[in-house]
């Protein structure tokens, strides 16, 4: 069952400011795969969900820095691995795909833009900063496969994606430094 809570979509499509998204379903807040999938609740929240998913984000990375970064890596890899079939699962569960609040793929995508990034606040949130912007603008070929790859693997993709290109600009920033 759907709720009557709905997101708002802040950005413009086709020139017009929209505010037609999937309700937010009741299942987050009683079943538990569904409220991981949703960014353990913070996709509900009905202004700018991606965002306040890759925020939920830091936390995540803050804990995996204290690990070497083999091991960061094969967890990265790991709950991307989960994320896919969750994603997934819980499309087909819900009849929505790639639910607007459903923000794992934001989790994913920050832990993969800090792999072996420098430690510290800056560099923190300029990893914040440039998978936002990844996210949002979608350069090719993010945006071919979000259009185009209607699963959890789809789903996953296009914000790892976003990741390893702003993982890149944060590699190459801190080698300049």
């Amino acid at each position: 069952m759907l709720s009557k809570l709905r997101a708002i979509n802040i950005f413009k499509r086709n020139g017009k400011r929209t505010y037609t998204v999937p309700p937010i379903p009741d299942s987050v807040w009683r079943n538990p795969w569904h409220f991981i999938a949703f960014g353990f609740g913070v996709g509900t929240i009905p202004i700018a969900p991606g965002t306040f998913g890759t925020l939920i984000a830091v936390p995540f990375y803050l804990f995996l820095s204290t690990y070497s970064n083999t091991t960061y890596l094969i967890i990265t890899i790991l709950f991307t691995v989960f994320s896919v079939w969750l994603c997934e699962k819980v499309s087909r569960e819900i009849h929505i795909q790639d639910h607007q609040g459903m923000c794992i793929d934001e989790i994913v995508g920050y832990l993969v833009t800090m792999l072996y990034a420098p430690y510290g606040w800056g560099w923190i949130i300029l990893g914040f900063i440039l998978f936002r912007i990844f996210d949002i603008w979608k350069p090719w070929p993010i945006r071919q496969i979000d259009h185009q790859m209607q699963n959890g693997f789809g789903m996953i993709l296009d914000d790892t994606i976003a990741g390893i290109y702003s993982m890149i600009l944060i590699q190459l920033l801190a080698w300049i430094i």
